[in-house]
């Protein structure tokens, strides 16, 4: 996975654009949680129907999507992921491994994975934030995953319904710990309680981060087999900050409605090519390219024709990218 490493900080900078997605996107949502437990079958054997045309065959396609796609909108990424790899396409390749990255970690957090989300149904109300956001910050310093070598997955479909059906069983664990934590003291605020939900939790949580970490290894490495294992320029580097070459310095107003204005920064002179891209890759718009002498150049964007959503705004030089979201409202 050495050929992997540059890609790093973007896909640290874009874990979170399936998120931002949501309010623009409405298929968006689906795609971050499965209520598996809604399933008449999963309660008798334990299983759903894996291929999301049976699935929609056998209840439907509003009870299919009303209860989450996670599983297939997981395996769909997968399949961009190795058709990017394929056309040896990097840029967009490593934006589709950022949303597999995001759509793992969601299917190794147990309250994604059943009808009862957020404690609501158990008297346990606000419990997902509590477990996935507010005790993670505090005891952020004791995850400290090391890596472990990855191999290639025999079947996709079965891999991800297997993690997803084991953090499903961990459901009733979460719910437990909060109930013993809010027995040692009753403000879900105080320290009392978030440490006694991480002493009830702590050990299942950091496997799940570690478990997480390493399907995202496996599933990238084996879209890369799968595609024929193409070579990756050695000296690649995706970035979105830190680089002395260039970047994208400003993108204002974002979000935008009739004009933006681009000023991208350029520490010496350059071969650049700016472009908008949707989130699947597709050009929109090539916004500036050609050799550039060394200073900051502004540029005026009108997104005519275009649905409200999220892009990207793409400056490429030689080996390096730089990467920044726009919106774009209309």
């Amino acid at each position: 996975m050495a050929q992997f490493t540059n890609w790093l900080s973007v896909l640290a900078a874009h874990a979170s654009d399936a998120d931002y997605r949501k309010s623009a996107d409405p298929s968006e949502s689906p795609k971050h949680y499965i209520d598996i437990d809604n399933y008449a079958e999963f309660l008798s054997d334990g299983r759903i129907p894996q291929i999301l045309d049976s699935a929609v065959a056998m209840h439907g396609s509003s009870f299919v999507y009303n209860n989450g796609i996670l599983p297939w909108g997981t395996l769909a990424t997968f399949d961009s992921l190795k058709s990017c790899f394929e056309r040896r396409d990097w840029d967009k390749a490593v934006l589709f491994a950022s949303d597999l990255g995001h759509y793992v970690a969601d299917g190794h957090m147990p309250l994604h994975v059943t009808y009862n989300y957020d404690g609501q149904y158990t008297g346990n109300n606000g419990i997902h934030s509590r477990y996935e956001s507010t005790m993670i910050n505090a005891y952020i310093s004791a995850f400290n995953y090391e890596g472990q070598e990855a191999e290639e997955i025999q079947d996709v479909n079965q891999y991800i319904f297997d993690y997803l059906y084991h953090s499903n069983g961990l459901v009733n664990q979460v719910i437990a710990a909060d109930n013993y934590a809010k027995s040692i003291n009753s403000n879900t605020s105080s320290s009392e309680y978030k440490t006694a939900l991480w002493a009830e939790t702590n050990d299942f949580t950091i496997d799940l981060f570690s478990d997480a970490s390493h399907s995202l290894a496996e599933l990238i490495y084996t879209a890369w087999l799968q595609a024929g294992s193409p070579v990756i320029l050695a000296d690649a580097v995706f970035t979105r900050e830190g680089i002395s070459t260039f970047s994208i310095e400003e993108i204002a107003p974002n979000p935008v409605k009739r004009s933006t204005r681009i000023t991208i920064k350029l520490d010496h002179a350059a071969d650049i090519q700016l472009q908008v891209l949707t989130l699947s890759g597709q050009l929109i718009e090539t916004l500036a390219e050609g050799n550039k002498a060394t200073g900051n150049y502004s540029i005026d964007w009108q997104p005519m024709n275009l649905q409200s959503g999220i892009y990207f705004v793409v400056l490429k030089s030689g080996q390096y990218v730089d990467i920044e979201r726009i919106i774009v409202e209309k």
